[in-house]
């Protein structure tokens, strides 16, 4: 499904900006099966007056340990008392974590994606209302054999500015469960491998990668037109 508008995402990345944003992991909170975490989450440029963008992702996801599919609702909100103007929603994710499909948004294309993410969607709005929500259904895959994160921005409608950016958070459980039917990973969890003896997170990257999240946070090069962290050298 690499429609025009994964196109479009393409041909803006030409006039990307970066900015780096601090981004610090947190705990596992409730046991919520619903949306309602925004951890890791952090205000970037100043959104116009009136305007409050958020996100939330649920504090519980189950991944089938025979398919490796899970699903996450991905959910922006405006909390603000004026309506939002045109924005875009971004989806990616990292390591053992796939996205393989968000409902009513485009694929960005394997080139444009940052180092350290595997997949991604964008999903245009033409404006959320004060106070209103929008919710997307996200397919995902989870190799439990590796750690597993995902990340959600918001910018306005043209990619030059991030209001708001959540993650990339970690899902994952430190009591893995490879003989039961599916594992619960939680919100905020580093995940313990499943692995024979395996005492230790599986490594996902080379070192050079900025994107790792530990103790102290993470550093992530934030975004320009498409709203990515494109720290890959493009070819000349």
């Amino acid at each position: 499904m690499r429609s025009r508008r994964a196109t479009v995402i393409t041909g803006s990345l030409v006039a990307a900006t970066f900015s780096a944003v601090l981004i610090v992991s947190g705990t596992a909170g409730a046991d919520d099966p619903g949306p309602g975490g925004d951890k890791g989450g952090k205000a970037v440029d100043k959104a116009p007056a009136g305007v409050a963008l958020t996100t939330l992702l649920p504090e519980k996801i189950s991944v089938d340990n025979d398919s490796k599919e899970t699903a996450i609702t991905a959910t922006v909100k405006n909390e603000g008392t004026k309506d939002s103007g045109p924005v875009r929603l971004l989806v990616v994710g990292f390591d053992g974590l796939t996205v393989t499909n968000v409902e009513g948004c485009s694929a960005i294309p394997e080139g444009d994606l940052p180092d350290g993410s595997n997949s991604g969607f964008a999903c245009p709005l033409d404006s959320l209302a004060a106070g209103a929500s929008k919710s997307y259904d996200v397919d995902a895959t989870y190799d439990l054999s590796k750690t597993g994160k995902i990340c959600l921005p918001v910018q306005n409608g043209d990619g030059s500015k991030t209001f708001w950016q959540q993650g990339p958070v970690p899902f994952g459980t430190t009591n893995p469960s490879p003989n039961a039917p599916a594992t619960p990973l939680l919100l905020g969890t580093d995940n313990k491998p499943v692995a024979p003896g395996g005492d230790e997170l599986a490594r996902t990257g080379p070192v050079r990668d900025v994107l790792p999240l530990g103790a102290a946070g993470a550093a992530l090069v934030a975004a320009g037109a498409a709203g990515l962290w494109w720290s890959r050298r493009q070819p000349a």
